[in-house]
Formats: C-alpha cells, sequence, structure tokens
C-alpha cells in the first residue's frame, strides 16, 4: 500500500511539473547570452562567434512591420556604422512569426534592407527559437554584450520613440560608454517601448 501511495505521489509531482513547465528564463543582467547561428537577409549564416575580436555585441530584435521599429531604422543603422570601427558589432534579429506577420518574412526583409540600405546583418529567427533565450519581448529590444557574451545592458535604444532630435537619453551609447571606461552602465535596464513579438501559439 505505501509503495502504490508513493507511485501516485511521485507520478502527481510529474504531471503537474508537466502542465507548468515554462519556456527559458529571460536574460538578466550579468547572464552570458547564447550564440546562434542564423540566417542574414544576403543568405549568409552569422553567429557572434564569427568576429572574434569584437569587444561587444549590440544585439536588436526589430523587424518590418512594427512602426516602432521603423522610427528606429536609420538609428540602428547608425549605431551600426559608427560603433563598428570601436569594436562593437550590430546583429539584428527579426523574430516575428512570418505566418502570423507576413510582411516579416524573409523575402520582405530582403526587400527592406535594401531599401532602407542597412549595414549590418538582419536575420530572420526562424522557428522562434533565439528571442525567447533572450527574453526580448518588444521590438525594438536591445540587448548590449560584453566580448563574452555578459549582459550588460536590456531595454531602448533611447527615450524619444518619435524623433531622434529630441532624444534626451541614449540608453545603449551610454552603456556603451560606461564598458569602454570600465564602469558599470547605469542605467542597466531600462523599458523597450515597441511591438508585441508576434508568436506562434
Amino acid at each position: 500500500m505505501k509503495n502504490l501511495s508513493a507511485l501516485l505521489l511521485f507520478l502527481s509531482v510529474v504531471i503537474a511539473t508537466a502542465f507548468t513547465t515554462t519556456g527559458p528564463t529571460p536574460y538578466k543582467i550579468g547572464d552570458t547570452a547564447t550564440d546562434f547561428k542564423l540566417k542574414s537577409v544576403d543568405g549568409k549564416m552569422y553567429s557572434m562567434s564569427d568576429y572574434k575580436k569584437a569587444k561587444g555585441f549590440i544585439i536588436v530584435f526589430t523587424c518590418n512591420h512594427c512602426p516602432f521599429a521603423k522610427k528606429y531604422e536609420v538609428r540602428i543603422n547608425d549605431l551600426a556604422k559608427n560603433y563598428k570601427s570601436k569594436g562593437y558589432i550590430l546583429l539584428a534579429i527579426n523574430p516575428n512569426d512570418p505566418v502570423l506577420e507576413p510582411t516579416d518574412n524573409y523575402e520582405m526583409m530582403q526587400q527592406r534592407a535594401k531599401e532602407k540600405g542597412f549595414v549590418f546583418p538582419y536575420m530572420l529567427d526562424e522557428g522562434q527559437k533565439i528571442y525567447p533565450q533572450y527574453g526580448a519581448t518588444k521590438t525594438p529590444h536591445v540587448f548590449l554584450l560584453d566580448k563574452n557574451r555578459v549582459v550588460k545592458y536590456i531595454g531602448a535604444i533611447d527615450d524619444n520613440v518619435d524623433s531622434a532630435a529630441d532624444v534626451k537619453d541614449k540608453y545603449l551609447e551610454n552603456a556603451i560608454a560606461a564598458l569602454e571606461s570600465g564602469k558599470t552602465p547605469s542605467p542597466e535596464v531600462t523599458k523597450a517601448i515597441g511591438c508585441s513579438i508576434k508568436a506562434k501559439k
């Protein structure tokens, strides 16, 4: 009888665990981010390990259709241009399911990148495997990593979605400057403002 009770208890725990299992825990400051290998609009595969001499990585989750993401396209392109020479590599990832949001399919990404003159890899998170690991929830959503892929800043690019000219706090750039000075970014986390990620149920 005792054996039966123990077995029933064990099974109830297993069943409860199965139904309460959630996805990966979103990254916090100080966590080491996973690398990835994703296809960019140029047809090539990219990962952080490709950049052996990088001082850090700017990972931007963005997309084609979101009006917030569109307002940041020029700023993201400028960040890629300005910081590559300083050793910081910007890698953009489209996390949306193209079935749910057809304008975010690979061909449309290629078209958008060409129209806007993107100078950075713009990759599709095919199968939506990467963004949950990072804990991205919006487009755009930024993760600043050091050369060892340790997360140093998470959140928004700056404090003004509508106008680059009216930005008062350049959160991401300030965080990079802090890393360059051997200091801790302040703030380390801000609220990402943008469209929700279109995830397959």
